[in-house]
């Protein structure tokens, strides 16, 4: 009987795109912290002068993307700690680090998406049973600048995403500002054109719809991997099955487990009863060579368990 691991770092034929792991060189890791900074630094910059010009016109469009804003600049700040949190070794109480504070970042950021959306579509709703007046030409310029600010921050963090998780729930809080924000124009040129101020609660309604489909996106894949869901691509019975055709000395592969302790950082444990006869080391050697080179995954722990013959 005996244990093997693999801690090599990085990934073999199965790509998820730039990987922020352990040994990601730190200047790969410094751009994405500075991007989720500097996006940070725009959003709560603007975030006030929404509020203000929200309150002063009377629109729920700015106002919505103003507490857009607020949880956008609150889950941007947890974002870049989660980043430098990760800068912290393992130690015999956490054997992983911080990594997976990102991804907990990224569930929590999906959930205020979800907060948000709801508050927006319950005051559109008061708005549409008692309109109130709303002034178009300052909506307008607090909106285009707004639009301008978002517009900025997402294209920093859209360079900057990769198929980081956490970036990536970044963006789409961002994505969500500029959609209210351009939703904030289209309704403010309307009530100059029309007066008619119902387009300004109807068009936070579609914002908020948007809101939603981007927020479930990343609570489906943050809470997959917080629950120890299995990677994508990884399907631990045909990976078994696998081995036991294609690998001589495997008889039965048993106990396959595959999680991820990052969206960039999978790894899979399983157990192997050998033939009679075969090479334990040589097997374990093959298996994980064969768990690589078909499903990408490079952390593999493999427990030779005995022999059909004992």
């Amino acid at each position: 009987m005996g244990r093997g691991h693999d801690h090599e770092a990085g990934q073999h034929g199965h790509s998820h795109g730039p990987a922020l792991t352990k040994d990601t060189p730190p200047e790969e890791r410094r751009s994405k912290e500075r991007a989720i900074a500097i996006a940070a630094v725009l959003t709560g910059g603007f975030m006030g002068a929404e509020v203000v010009g929200g309150l002063v016109s009377g629109s729920l469009a700015l106002l919505a993307d103003a507490g857009h804003m607020l949880t956008d600049f609150a889950s941007l700040v947890l974002a870049w700690l989660a980043f430098r949190l990760a800068r912290r070794p393992a130690d015999w109480k956490r054997t992983y680090g911080f990594d997976r504070f990102s991804v907990l970042a990224a569930f929590v950021n999906g959930l205020a998406l979800f907060a948000i959306a709801a508050w927006i579509s319950i005051e559109a709703l008061q708005r549409l049973r008692d309109p109130s007046e709303v002034l178009g030409g300052l909506m307008l310029w607090v909106a285009v600048g707004g639009l301008a600010v978002n517009i900025l921050a997402f294209w920093v963090l859209s360079r900057a995403e990769g198929d980081n998780l956490n970036v990536r729930a970044a963006a789409l809080h961002v994505m969500g500002d500029l959609l209210g924000s351009f939703a904030a124009i289209v309704a403010s040129l309307i009530i100059i054109w029309t007066g008619w101020t119902p387009i300004d609660p109807i068009l936070s309604v579609l914002v908020a719809l948007l809101i939603l489909r981007s927020a479930w996106s990343v609570i489906r894949e943050s809470g997959h991997i917080l629950l120890e869901g299995a990677p994508p691509g990884f399907d631990a019975r045909a990976v078994a099955a696998d081995l036991e055709d294609a690998l001589p000395g495997v008889a039965r592969v048993q106990h396959v487990h595959a999680w991820s302790i990052t969206q960039e950082r999978p790894m899979a444990t399983l157990e192997v009863e050998l033939t009679a006869g075969a090479d334990a080391d040589a097997v374990r050697r093959a298996v994980k060579a064969r768990v690589r080179e078909t499903t990408g995954m490079v952390h593999v722990t493999v427990e030779v368990v005995g022999s059909v013959s004992e």
